[in-house]
């Protein structure tokens, strides 16, 4: 474990489609001086207005993770985040021209192959480790969220989800230092459940979206009027369905949907600031369960 702090061994650029506001968005991860933290910049706002990837500038966490100072505000920065953290990034700057970080291909994948090409590099300044002093939890116990943070000697997660899904079933992933981020999470895409996208069209949102950037779960079977919606929505011809997912693409691991959640705790705890020593245990987390987690833990930050 390095006792350095480190940045990118050379700028990468990305360039792709927002989930959510389906536009084109061109971004670039620099290098940074130590203690500058991972920071996002908005490149297309008069004077590049920033704002620092911490928990405290959370102000939004429907279908993804949203950061926002003043003018600068970020969405779904969430993959990125876990990327950079777990490939020990301590340090960047992130110059971005939209107000949503691309999509990818629903995972970190494309994040974690760049960083990978150009490495690290250690700079002066001390890494510092956070060790949790006390438990810490938080819960909604209407929907049957709970995230609890235990003192340990390393970081670890044990993350369950059960949606009541015959399809999904109940999937359990740990991780640990031991667990190759890189070919064993980042490739987990995205998922959404059939009878949520019809609400979230409505809402404005997923206008990015697309069956080859997520996985879609179908519990029952589909109306030829949803078939029509979803074709205009995505584009597409016509929609089948196999194993219980639309237009499926084989799935990368079979609890591909686990380590997707786990893809997302990553990168919301990583709004901490730091790197901590503590064992998690999450039950069906979310953006806002995982992002008011890293708060009440930046609270006991001396």
């Amino acid at each position: 474990m390095s006792c350095k702090q480190t940045t990118l061994g050379a700028p990468i650029a990305f360039s792709g489609k927002g989930l959510h506001t389906g536009a084109i968005v061109s971004m670039v991860v620099l290098p940074a001086e130590a203690d500058r933290g991972i920071v996002f910049r908005r490149t297309d706002l008069k004077g590049g207005p920033e704002v620092p990837a911490l928990a405290r500038f959370v102000s939004d966490t429907a279908r993804g993770t949203t950061i926002k100072q003043g003018k600068a505000k970020v969405s779904t920065i969430e993959h990125l985040m876990a990327s950079l953290w777990m490939m020990g990034v301590d340090n960047a700057v992130v110059e971005i021209d939209a107000p949503e970080v691309p999509i990818m291909d629903g995972s970190a994948r494309a994040y974690v192959e760049e960083i990978a090409k150009v490495g690290t590099v250690e700079l002066e300044a001390e890494r510092r480790y956070f060790e949790v002093p006390e438990r810490v939890t938080f819960a909604i116990e209407k929907k049957g969220v709970e995230i609890v943070v235990d003192p340990a000697e390393e970081f670890s997660v044990d993350l369950t989800v059960d949606y009541s899904s015959q399809v999904v079933g109940r999937q359990f992933i740990h991780f640990d230092n031991s667990v190759d981020f890189a070919t064993e999470v980042a490739p987990c895409r995205t998922f959404v459940f059939l009878h949520e996208i019809e609400i979230l069209l409505r809402l404005g949102l997923i206008k990015g979206g697309s069956v080859e950037s997520a996985l879609v779960v179908v519990e029952k079977p589909i109306s030829d009027r949803s078939k029509r919606r979803i074709c205009r929505a995505f584009k597409k011809e016509d929609i089948e369905v196999e194993n219980g997912y639309l237009n499926h693409s084989p799935l990368r691991f079979p609890d591909e949907i686990a380590r997707h959640k786990l893809l997302d705790i990553l990168g919301d705890l990583a709004l901490l600031g730091v790197r901590f020593k503590g064992k998690v245990t999450a039950l069906r987390p979310g953006h806002l369960a995982n992002t008011q987690t890293a708060l009440k833990l930046s609270k006991l930050l001396a």
